[in-house]
């Protein structure tokens, strides 16, 4: 038997007042989604632990069955792993976006979704501008980077960009517990540094002038030192696996359980993504390991955006152009495949941001008996003969 996971990140959603208070998942056409549903069970998954953010480092490391709230470093820590970037003992790792704050609010999280030729611009002004800070810059996707500083301290709160659109900025800079203070004032100060030199870039210059958001200051947040957690094999005994995604977070969650890292060129983790390329990844990944994660972000980034018909666009596309041939490609394999689908948390178009709702799920796999469940979606999944776990159980009942 082999198995794979497709994760669509942020795809569970809140009714929609302007579609009779239904859900993208409920107004778009995915007969594929919808036929796989109707041959398994569905259930509804607690993804967050209680007490935990919402977060995707969060959510798909307890769906992976690595409690959080045992193993989390930090996201940064986590995709500085993906990214192969070493720290120091004495070095807190920060995930570093490049946002938009004009007018004094926090605009966007992603710069614009700025590309990653630009992004490599400011990442080498910000290196040039602020050696003498203690900080370091490494680059990632897009807007999601990373930073390094020395001896900086662990007693803080940075809140996530994403979570908060639109706010004034100055309102949400990082603060510190006991002992924190002189990291938070190194941070704000950086904070601020940052919209100097950015601001004026020349990249940000043409950005304006092409009608494009400025990637105009750096947002650190997710800080930790460099930890581990049990390997997937330990865990569910599975030899071998594999993680495809556009996303370092999950390259660097996968990397750190002992799962191969499959990267796919055209993945931006949009709307544009090459889910094609992805679906065919998983198929030729099946052939070598046991078990694969494919994850796939453009549903996400949708909410974020608050764009209610991107992200019905997106379910389609995730529908007719990953499903679809994915499951040709499973197919055609000589081996069974059992399959688990889900979002990770769900990311309200109206909201822009993740809430720790359960996510609806199901699971199709030879001898699982169907529950009569024939639309996926928040509401329907109710009905399911899963009902609702939490923590790793969807990977329990997949591999039981």
């Amino acid at each position: 038997m082999k198995y794979i996971v497709v994760l669509a990140d942020g795809m569970a959603d809140n009714p929609i007042s302007e579609w009779d208070n239904k859900t993208p998942l409920m107004v778009a056409k995915k007969p594929v989604m919808d036929s796989l549903c109707k041959r398994g069970q569905a259930g509804l998954l607690k993804s967050i632990p209680d007490g935990m953010h919402p977060g995707s480092e969060i959510a798909n490391m307890n769906i992976l069955g690595l409690d959080p709230r045992e193993y989390f470093p930090g996201r940064g820590v986590l995709e500085a792993a993906a990214l192969n970037v070493p720290s120091e003992p004495n070095e807190l790792v920060f995930r570093c976006n490049l946002v938009t704050i004009e007018g004094g609010k926090l605009v966007n999280h992603s710069g614009g979704h700025i590309s990653n030729e630009e992004a490599g611009e400011l990442i080498k002004a910000l290196n040039n501008e602020l050696t003498s800070e203690g900080v370091k810059f490494h680059q990632g996707v897009s807007y999601r980077n990373l930073m390094m500083m020395e001896n900086g301290s662990e007693e803080i709160e940075c809140k996530p960009p994403h979570d908060y659109p639109g706010e004034p900025f100055e309102g949400l800079l990082p603060s510190g517990k006991a002992g924190g203070s002189e990291t938070v004032d190194r941070l704000q100060s950086l904070i601020k540094k940052s919209i100097e030199i950015l601001d004026k870039h020349p990249v940000n210059k043409r950005r304006r002038e092409q009608g494009l958001a400025a990637a105009n200051a750096i947002w650190p947040w997710s800080p930790g030192k460099a930890g581990g957690f049990p390997s997937f094999k330990e865990r569910w005994g599975i030899k071998s696996g594999a993680v495809i995604s556009a996303v370092d977070l999950i390259h660097g969650i996968g990397g750190m359980a002992g799962l191969e890292s499959i990267h796919v060129e055209g993945a931006t983790g949009l709307f544009d993504t090459n889910y094609e390329g992805k679906a065919a990844a998983a198929v030729e990944a099946l052939k070598k390991v046991d078990f694969v994660f494919l994850h796939v972000e453009a549903a996400d980034e949708a909410g974020h955006e608050g764009d209610k018909d991107l992200k019905k666009k997106v379910v389609e596309d995730f529908d007719q152009r990953l499903l679809k041939p994915l499951l040709e490609g499973l197919n055609q394999l000589d081996e069974e495949v059992a399959i688990a689908l889900l979002p990770d948390h769900p990311t309200p178009c109206e909201l822009r941001t993740h809430t720790s709702d359960p996510v609806p799920f199901f699971i199709v796999k030879p001898g699982l008996e169907a529950d009569g469940v024939d639309s996926f979606d928040e509401e329907s999944v109710k009905n399911g003969a899963m009902g609702t776990l939490s923590d790793g159980g969807v990977l329990e009942k997949l591999f039981s």
